[in-house]
């Protein structure tokens, strides 16, 4: 039997909800103070038309900040015209160069405009979770441990790595040295083993779309591990799609796509983490220290580019703790390196 608990961190600039399954995060929850609303899964928007490729049987809508949404056009749907204004929900976030995936709503009149906000994190974390939140330092130990697994690429199984490329994403599961006589036995557990962490951490990492599962050992048990694969996969219907298990050993599936991958969210193209994660890391980092010492005069030092994006939220910790805190931009800091001093 399976437990899950659910864990809300409030932070200045940013609120983190974790969803754990035994123990282990599941699912990371993100909502920033810089987000679009507009862009938000779940939120509900008055959009323009802006192009109609009747070949394609999609239409490109204007939400009025960041990219285009994509709207799929059915046979029973009214006719759409460029420039017309209709209520739409966002049912799957931008990513990438791809625009929010779209569910027509109705049409609307006036210009592009947020109707309803994006459910909150809590309101979200209420979906999986009825008991009562858990919330303070434990919540947010978790969520820093939840992030840092959601962009780790390699898992002990002894062997399990998760590989995003632009095309799928690639799981590949290796159970190294295999006893003689249990090879086959020790092979087939670490296969369902894999399927069970796979399907948590794709959920946690917020990967989607095709993904294919290159399966250790060959001779497979295929209808096993295909009903395996459907268990564990579960919650994240509708839409998961599976099929056979190749002669090669690979079992291809589909997992629908709603939120923007969290490697997209807290790194940039260079694969670094973004100014912005950091600057929020910051923060938290001078809140703890500002709690831990009420007295102490903090000096904090980063990269300017870090500096520079946690000044805004500097401030509102300003407010909480009053003038005793420094930002200090360091030019020859690294630019993932924060230092917080007490004077």
């Amino acid at each position: 039997m399976t437990e899950r608990r659910a864990y809300l961190d409030v932070g200045v600039g940013e609120t983190r909800g974790v969803v754990t399954l035994d123990g282990r995060p599941e699912r990371l929850i993100l909502a920033r103070d810089s987000d679009v609303a507009c862009q938000a899964l779940g939120a509900e928007v008055v959009g323009r038309v802006r192009k109609v490729e009747r070949t394609l049987a999609l239409a490109f809508i204007d939400l009025g900040e960041g990219p285009d949404g994509v709207l799929n056009l059915r046979p029973d749907m009214a006719r759409i015209a460029e420039g017309q204004a209709v209520a739409v929900e966002i049912r799957g976030e931008a990513r990438s160069n791809k625009g929010a995936q779209l569910r027509l709503i109705g049409e609307a009149e006036g210009p592009p405009r947020l109707l309803r906000p994006a459910p909150s994190v809590e309101a979200e974390l209420a979906a999986f979770n009825d008991k009562p939140l858990v919330t303070g330092g434990v919540a947010r130990a978790m969520a820093d441990a939840a992030g840092a697994e959601a962009l780790a690429r390699e898992f002990p199984l002894p062997g399990l790595s998760i590989e995003p490329t632009r095309a799928l994403v690639a799981v590949d599961v290796d159970v190294g040295e295999r006893p003689g006589g249990d090879a086959k036995r020790v092979t087939r557990a670490a296969n369902f083993a894999a399927l069970t962490a796979a399907a948590r951490l794709l959920r946690l990492k917020g990967e989607g779309g095709l993904v294919v599962i290159d399966l250790a050992g060959r001779g497979h048990d295929g209808p096993a591990l295909l009903s395996g694969a459907r268990n564990v996969f579960a919650p994240d219907n509708p839409g998961v799609a599976f099929g056979p298990i190749s002669r090669f050993g690979t079992l291809e599936l589909t997992v629908p796509r709603r939120r923007r991958a969290l490697a997209d969210r807290l790194l940039g193209a260079d694969g670094r983490l973004t100014a912005e994660t950091l600057a929020l890391r910051l923060v938290r980092a001078v809140e703890r220290e500002a709690l831990a010492d009420p007295g102490a005069r903090l000096v904090v030092r980063s990269a300017p580019d870090v500096a520079a994006a946690a000044a805004p939220y500097m401030k509102v910790l300003e407010g909480r703790f009053g003038a005793r805190l420094e930002l200090a931009p360091d030019p020859d800091a690294a630019f993932d390196a924060v230092e917080v001093t007490a004077r």
